[in-house]
């Protein structure tokens, strides 16, 4: 035995065991407007990532934010790709994935989900938990993944701290314990409370809140002269939340049974820098994976991965397409050959990058619960596993249940080909789900999607990126279940439905008008296979 060979592989083991403790992987879900990107702007600049913060919509000398990269994300005002950003901070690496807001683009958002170890849901102090916050949050609740909750907005007018407590716990069945508590109403934000020490930092504005907040440190009796009454008021909300013992619980937080709760506003940089403490304090670090098989794989174990989202054309003067894969278990080494697991081929990593916005810079190696781009990786799509070492492959990331289709059509017949290869990519990166059948042919395929937005995608990219304009018409069907291909003919011959094949994986889909026509068909028809996807409701709906 090699007793040198097997000390090296124990340092090796050890080196990744090690790395991956520092690590915190993360993401952050919201509705429109709660301020997602702009925390995320905020959490980069007080890490040091970036020297000056981004508005949404950039104004006057001000910039958009940085992980809004995309023509459409800029003009518009609201995030539609997800943006991966990997920030050094102290003996931290943070992993922030940036998800779209926007409840057209909940499925890009759930595979982000699905590669993240922990969440932070922000609220709007005014208007609390909103639907499409919800909706996120269940995604979460389902992984039992812990969930950080930060107020934003407490700058502006809003509502009181123990009515948004109460919310958060009578809605969702979270138990909300604050780590610090606000000086001041909303809208008149003075400062925050740590409630591990007593401890008060004063917040004062800087123009525009491009920079850093300045923060000044007070005791008790210093924070008593200087704020009076607010100061006060302050204390008897603390002293209630002792009272209904709303403290911190690590074995319930890691449990996704209970939630930190931090104050603050993004815009100017209030309460980020406590915001960053808590996710290095308390955030969980990456956990051995489980596989397809249920059996978990080390996080020391030679490497392994899982692509979960899929980005063409980031660069525009090459044209090339991105796999994002989080990193699971083992070190990654830039130029290493790994094994597809879909197709047992080798996959060589010559080009590896990690991605900020529009920026990049080249990965020589990374570890689990890290997050890297892997540049013109045309033979990988959402879901698949790439590893080196003993054979491993993690489970598939599932599509949403489509709500709206569409016939595609290129406006320019002469322009098939590239018409045809812009929508493989878009099929590709999950943009849309694109759905064929015999009698429409391949010159139409149906585009399916969760959300109306996802069309204006569509015609966008095909039109900028492959100058294959599109025309689209709309069909009136709003849902869609799985069959099988004993059951296929039959639901195909029933009025008010048709079946198609997914594109991406083969899957055979009904689509159905409406739930009062699928629940006549399965009433009619009881043999039928007709089986809910991912988020399309259940058989109660029809």
């Amino acid at each position: 035995m090699n007793t040198t060979a097997t000390d090296s592989d124990a340092k090796a083991t050890a080196e990744v065991t090690d790395q991956a403790a520092r690590r915190r992987t993360f993401a952050v879900i919201s509705h429109p407007d709660a301020g997602k990107s702009t925390l995320t702007e905020a959490l980069a600049l007080h890490a040091a990532a970036i020297t000056s913060a981004g508005a949404v919509h950039g104004k006057g000398e001000r910039r958009g934010v940085t992980s809004d990269w995309m023509e459409m994300e800029q003009s518009r005002g609201i995030s539609i790709t997800s943006a991966a950003l990997r920030i050094d901070y102290g003996d931290c690496v943070f992993n922030l994935l940036d998800t779209p807001g926007h409840a057209d683009f909940s499925e890009d958002t759930y595979r982000v989900l699905s590669a993240v170890d922990c969440a932070i849901m922000l609220l709007d102090s005014a208007k609390g938990l909103e639907p499409q916050t919800l909706k996120l949050f269940d995604v979460c609740r389902a992984r039992n993944m812990p969930v950080i909750t930060f107020v934003n907005k407490w700058d502006r007018p809003g509502r009181e701290p123990l009515e948004l407590l109460d919310e958060i716990e009578q809605r969702i069945g979270l138990r909300p314990t604050p780590l610090n508590w606000p000086v001041g109403i909303a809208g008149d934000f003075r400062g925050l409370i740590d409630r591990s020490d007593g401890t008060y930092t004063k917040l004062t504005r800087t123009p525009g809140g491009a920079t850093r907040a300045v923060e000044e440190r007070m005791d008790a009796e210093q924070a008593a002269r200087a704020e009076g009454e607010e100061w006060g008021q302050a204390q008897e909300e603390i002293e209630l939340l002792g009272e209904i013992e709303a403290h911190y619980d690590e074995k319930s937080f890691l449990a996704g049974e209970s939630s930190p709760v931090l104050f603050g506003a993004a815009l100017p940089n209030f309460g980020v820098s406590q915001l960053l403490e808590t996710l290095v304090k308390l955030a969980p670090a990456p956990e051995d994976p489980v596989d397809v098989l249920g059996e978990r794989r080390p996080v020391g174990a030679p490497f392994s991965g899982q692509v979960f989202k899929m980005q063409a054309n980031m660069d525009k003067a090459h044209r090339d397409r991105m796999a994002f894969l989080r990193i699971s278990s083992g070190r990654f080494d830039r130029g290493m050959v790994l094994t597809h697991g879909a197709t047992g081929r080798p996959f060589a990593t010559k080009y590896t990058q990690a991605v900020f916005g529009s920026e990049r810079s080249t990965i020589e190696s990374a570890y689990p619960g890290d997050v890297i781009a892997l540049v013109n990786a045309a033979a990988l799509s959402v879901g698949d596993t790439l590893y080196s070492g003993p054979k491993v492959e993690f489970a598939p990331i599932p599509s949403f249940s489509p709500e709206h289709f569409a016939v595609c059509r290129a406006k320019d017949s002469g322009r098939y080909k590239q018409f045809q290869r812009g929508i493989a990519q878009l099929d590709a990166e999950g943009v849309v789900q694109v759905l064929t059948s015999d009698v429409r042919g391949e010159q139409a395929p149906v585009l399916a999607a969760v959300g109306p937005l996802q069309f204006d995608v569509v015609s966008h990219r095909m039109a900028e990126e492959f100058n294959a304009p599109v025309e689209l018409a709309h069909l009136e069907y709003s849902l869609a279940r799985r069959t099988d291909a004993d059951s296929a003919p039959t639901a195909h011959a029933l009025s008010g439905a048709e079946v198609l094949k997914r594109r991406s994986d083969g899957e055979l889909l009904v689509l159905v008008h409406n739930k009062y026509r699928l629940r006549v068909i399965k009433r009619d028809n009881p043999n039928l296979i007709l089986e809910p996807l991912l988020a399309g409701g259940t058989d109660a709906d029809a």
